[in-house]
């Protein structure tokens, strides 16, 4: 979004909300960066989180970057199991093809070769569902982006 006001004005209105008690969305603000979580009472494991990035551009208006995501142990979490499940793939490719070669009993590492894949889609499903489940909490967050800003 692009607005009128300086960083440092925008970046207030939010100092000023969470201020507030009535504010219940948790936030941390670091130089030019705003995160924004859901409400203790309402967090889950799926819950999105909105970044928000103020900068000037070269017009001395200010640019509003919003980015919504999970959190970061989420995203870390499903990023190091596709890599496992990567990996073990690999893994059991080699031994599949191995024992083959050696013409000794592969049937395990084939079923495994073929188990890993299926079980990285329903990851993917996983990720879709979890996208679905905080899409009301995604709407809320955006909705008190639009209520800050127009302070």
């Amino acid at each position: 979004m692009e607005r009128q006001e300086s960083p440092d004005v925008i970046i207030d209105k939010f100092k000023d909300e969470f201020a507030t008690g009535t504010c219940a969305y948790c936030s941390k603000i670091i130089d030019h960066h705003i995160v924004i979580d859901v409400p203790k009472e309402e967090d889950h494991f799926w819950s999105p989180q909105l970044h928000i990035e103020v900068e000037k551009n070269e017009e001395n208006k200010t640019i509003v970057k919003g980015l919504f995501g999970p959190k970061p142990q989420v995203w870390t979490l499903f990023m190091f199991i596709h890599f496992a499940v990567a990996v073990a793939f690999m893994v059991f490719l080699v031994i599949a093809y191995t024992r083959w070669n050696l013409k000794r009993d592969y049937s395990f590492a084939l079923t495994m070769s073929i188990a890993l894949p299926i079980f990285w889609v329903i990851l993917y499903f996983l990720g879709q569902l979890g996208k679905k489940k905080g899409y009301r909490q995604m709407l809320e967050l955006d909705d008190f982006l639009t209520k800050v800003l127009e302070k």
